[in-house]
């Protein structure tokens, strides 16, 4: 017969363990915002504060329910019993607990009703736990100061404070801990929660966003969080919007549906003024999808494996947002900050909602880049039009005489007579007359031979894949004085000359031919390249 065994976990191993459930400090004080949010609170103060010793301690109060004696041990259990309200930001009644510990050994809770007036106070110590060996919790009398901060919300009404104490893995070691080098880091790291708690809790911050009722106002260290919208609504674009019933597999009942939208933001540009181009925070980081379970953001720009951020997909931001009726459809970590997408919505997000947004993002980008590529290519190739043009009386060339407009010529050269349709151009600027970058070349060619003001010269094409990651990062770099730039538009000439001296009626379709496939398989080597900094609207 099968007989059972009671295995204890050791207490020291376990809760030292649970310390590293892989939280970042945003994430973990983003879990007791969420305690807070569910408990009905409309006003959090947070405090995060450094002595001169460098102790560093965190505050959290808030005006919600507050919990009883019996409420408050049950918070504080790993495990906590489930709320009522399946729709609470609190999932596994885990993250109170592994949140704080993930950054100080000295966890206290503080709360009271308002039918309960009496503030009570319960902690968790490591240290303590340690010696011990059991898991017991302190129950101690709110201190005076920890009332004031109570009272700074809500005087002698309901609430919550929690504090972190002990905390010795939010900065790494400093030689002077309550130096100025560690003041800096701390101002970082608090500089990093305000920018999270805007953008995570948007939709509670804003009065005047109806998808969520709970309205809440939050503090840091006595600024107010405003709320930060990553699809910038009222200056970029909807390209594409669905809703999606789920249900099981097997049943025809649906559970809920979730909801789609992708926005393609403006160029920088485009903008309608600097504040909201700058509001906007573009950069490559920022595009990907912006997953919302409950109104409440739990993860951001990412594209969950499908895609790599490319600069090309910049403007491209995409909502996804569902309610607690999906959590069985959905797979979302203890720190709610992950989202794992079943195989058949995986495949319909990549295969066929996203490459049409994807597109009209590349496209919009691709405008941007190839006005500013335009600009940047005006001048880089001055001193190769200089250094051709010293050199050219010594180097043979074909005849060549214009018989119409449309570019139709007559070649005399050693081959013999041919008639030819050349592209004829004039210069963009003085002495612009044997290398000219152009936006675009019929059939995506390189480069092609060209008359340009009479001159036997070359268009280089400037959208062309192979100039944007070559020859662009040198101009960028080095202000049109290249060698490297000098060198590929001498190279290219060349090729414009010899062709024009070496061409015959039998031959001009092959040149033709040439020009494409090099341009071709140049395209193909350089996709992999990195994309030149600022040539889009993406930034850095």
């Amino acid at each position: 017969m099968t007989r059972t065994e009671i295995v204890q976990p050791d207490v020291t191993r376990m809760i030292e363990g649970l310390r590293d459930t892989g939280y970042e400090f945003v994430t973990a004080v983003a879990d007791l915002i969420d305690n807070s949010i569910a408990a009905g609170a409309s006003i959090i103060h947070i405090s995060v504060d450094m002595d001169f010793e460098g102790q560093i301690t965190l505050a959290i109060s808030d005006n919600g329910y507050g919990m009883n004696y019996q409420e408050l041990l049950d918070a504080m259990q790993y495990g906590s019993p489930p709320r009522p309200d399946r729709r609470s930001l609190g999932k596994f009644g885990m993250g109170l607990k592994t949140a704080s510990t993930a950054f100080c050994r000295r966890l206290s809770v503080i709360s009271r009703t308002k039918e309960e007036r009496t503030a009570r106070k319960a902690t968790w110590d490591i240290d303590h736990v340690v010696r011990a060996r059991e898991w017991e919790v302190l129950i101690d009398v709110p201190t005076g100061i920890e009332m004031e901060f109570m009272n700074s919300i809500a005087d002698e009404s309901s609430g919550t404070l929690v504090t972190w104490g002990k905390v010795d893995r939010l900065l790494k070691e400093y030689s002077d801990p309550g130096g100025h080098f560690a003041r800096k880091a701390l101002d970082r790291k608090v500089g990093e929660l305000r920018d999270h708690a805007s953008m995570v809790y948007q939709r509670f911050l804003d009065p005047a966003d109806p998808r969520e009722q709970q309205k809440v106002r939050i503090t840091i260290n006595g600024e107010e969080i405003y709320p930060w919208d990553p699809f910038c609504k009222e200056e970029s674009e909807l390209v594409a919007e669905e809703k999606i019933p789920v249900g099981h597999d097997d049943e025809d009942d649906v559970l809920g549906e979730f909801l789609v939208r992708a926005y393609v933001l403006p160029r920088q540009e485009e903008f309608s003024s600097e504040e909201a181009m700058q509001t906007a925070k573009l950069s490559n980081r920022n595009q990907g999808l912006y997953i919302y379970r409950e109104n409440r953001l739990i993860h951001a720009a990412d594209w969950l494996k499908m895609y790599s951020k490319e600069i090309h997909y910049s403007l491209l931001r995409v909502e996804f947002s569902f309610t607690a009726d999906l959590d069985e459809a959905f797979d979302i970590d203890i720190k709610k900050s992950r989202i794992l997408l079943n195989e058949t919505l995986y495949r319909w997000l990549r295969g066929e909602f996203l490459p049409p947004a994807r597109r009209a993002a590349e496209s919009r980008h691709r405008k941007g880049t190839r006005k500013k590529t335009q600009e940047k290519s005006r001048s880089a190739h001055d001193r190769s039009n200089a250094a051709i043009r010293n050199k050219e009386p010594d180097i043979d060339q074909a005849d060549i005489r214009v018989l119409d407009e449309k570019g139709n010529t007559e070649i005399k050269n050693p081959h013999g007579t041919t008639s030819l349709r050349l592209n004829l151009s004039s210069a963009y600027k003085p002495g612009e007359v044997f290398v000219q970058a152009a936006d675009g070349i019929q059939d995506g060619l390189l480069w092609q031979p060209t008359l340009i003001d009479g001159h036997q010269g070359v268009q280089i094409n400037s959208g062309h894949e192979f100039y944007r990651k070559v020859y662009l990062p040198n101009i960028l770099s080095a202000k049109s004085e290249s060698i490297n730039i000098q060198g590929l538009d001498s190279l290219l000439w060349a090729l414009s000359i010899a062709e024009l001296r070496a061409v015959n009626e039998s031959t001009k379709d092959h040149f033709d031919e040439m020009r494409f496939e090099i341009s071709r398989i140049l395209r193909k080597l350089v996709e992999h390249l990195p994309d030149p900094p600022e040539t889009g609207d993406g930034r850095e």
